[in-house]
């Protein structure tokens, strides 16, 4: 059992949490295990495996090419760290500014076995249904 201190979670932080920007999705499934499960509120079952994850991270980062990810703060938590974070999300010509936790477990190989975010959507469910009513309608 290993704790990453405050600064060893900052700076996995600081490599990981760019790779979220962008529409890059290999690089960002390039910090996770083979086996890793990834859980967030749109998928709150769960996604097992790295290729599982690489087909959702296609999906989710096409969508969302132009967030940005920070961390706030790095807590010590077993094998790995509590991530409290704050991402810039743009929804049509509002950027919403949203504060959430994620926690990060990591195996030996140093990548991301366990990764579980949690953070209220509603502020971004709201402003992405004000942005579907807006659009023009289809031929």
């Amino acid at each position: 059992m290993k704790y990453l201190t405050a600064i060893e979670a900052r700076q996995f932080a600081e490599k990981w949490l760019p790779a979220w920007t962008g529409n890059h999705p290999e690089l960002l499934a390039g910090f996770y295990s083979e086996d890793a499960f990834y859980m967030d509120p749109a998928v709150p079952r769960g996604v097992r495996g790295k290729n599982n994850l690489l087909a959702y991270f296609r999906k989710l980062l096409a969508v969302n090419p132009n967030w940005v990810w920070t961390q706030i703060e790095g807590i010590p938590l077993e094998d790995g760290f509590l991530n409290k974070w704050l991402a810039k999300i743009p929804v049509g010509s509002v950027t919403l500014e949203v504060v959430g936790v994620c926690f990060v477990q990591l195996d030996d190989a140093g990548k991301i076995r366990r990764n579980e975010v949690y953070f209220d959507r509603s502020a971004l469910l709201s402003e992405m249904a004000k942005l579907k009513r807006s659009a023009p309608a289809g031929p």
